[in-house]
This record gives C-alpha cells, sequence and structure tokens, in this order.
C-alpha cells in the first residue's frame, strides 16, 4: 500500500512557481518585430485592377459632377446619378424606377409641388433629400424634375 503523501506549503511551493512559469511562456505568444506580427496576420490574397478604366457611365457622372461644381449648384442629372439612382434605378423600398410610367403616375397626378415636397423632406423611407442634407432646394426640385421627365 502506498504511503500517506502528505502536501505542505514547501513542497507546493516550487512546483506552484514552475507552473507559472509554464503558463507565462505559453501564453506570451510568439515573440518578435511588429513588422513579423503584420507579416503574419496579412491576408493570403490581394485583388487589384491596373490600368482598369472606369465604365463609361461612372466616366460620365464624374464630368457632370465636375462641371456641376464649377458652376456652383448641381443640376438634376447630376444629383440623380450621386444620390438618387441608388434606390430610382432599382425600386428599392418602394422608390418608383425612373422611366417607369405606370409608377410615376399616381405620383404625378398629386402635383408636382407634392413631389418636391416629398423630396425634401421625406417620405416613407426616403429620407429628406435623399439623405444628403448639403443639397440646396433648388438642387432637389432639379432631380425631381430630371426623373419626372425621364418617366412620362
Amino acid at each position: 500500500m502506498p504511503a500517506h503523501i502528505q502536501i505542505t506549503s514547501r513542497s507546493f511551493l516550487p512546483f506552484a512557481l514552475a507552473a507559472l512559469a509554464v503558463i507565462t511562456v505559453a501564453c506570451s505568444g510568439p515573440t518578435g518585430s511588429d513588422e513579423k506580427a503584420t507579416e503574419r496576420i496579412m491576408p493570403v490574397a490581394r485583388f487589384e485592377m491596373a490600368g482598369a478604366a472606369a465604365p463609361p457611365a461612372v466616366a460620365a457622372d464624374t464630368e457632370n459632377a465636375e462641371s456641376a461644381t464649377a458652376s456652383g449648384q448641381k443640376d438634376g442629372a447630376t444629383v440623380y446619378a450621386q444620390i438618387c439612382k441608388t434606390c430610382h434605378d432599382h425600386g428599392i423600398s418602394g422608390a418608383p424606377k425612373i422611366g417607369d410610367k405606370a409608377a410615376w403616375e399616381p405620383r404625378l397626378a398629386t402635383g408636382m409641388e407634392t413631389l418636391y415636397n416629398s423630396s425634401l423632406h421625406g417620405k416613407n423611407v426616403m429620407p429628406p433629400k435623399g439623405g444628403n442634407s448639403s443639397l440646396s432646394d433648388e438642387e432637389v426640385r432639379s432631380a425631381v424634375d430630371f426623373m419626372v421627365d425621364a418617366s412620362h
């Protein structure tokens, strides 16, 4: 039969210190410079389109934006391209699609002032001024005119 083992604080202390040293080393992680750490967490691949030109529609929007900025006010096409088309190109959350006469008819029946008011102050999920409070009221009206002209 095994003899009774008695653990005293004297015999336990060296064991506890050794265990603490092992845990400290194990938890400290790999050593090295910040550069090595950055290298270890880098993605395994990158995607770059070197020398790729912007699609023609994006290039045209950029040209419109630059010319509009030079004159101070943005025209309706520019405001539409930068803000409105996000929802009105795809009918997101019930926004009438540009060019969809059937979707615009009931809205046009309420009158242009009602359309302007909805665009300036928001309606349903559309925020005031399409979410761009830096637009002037005239720029918003111009964008509404642009969409209406393209939709009837």
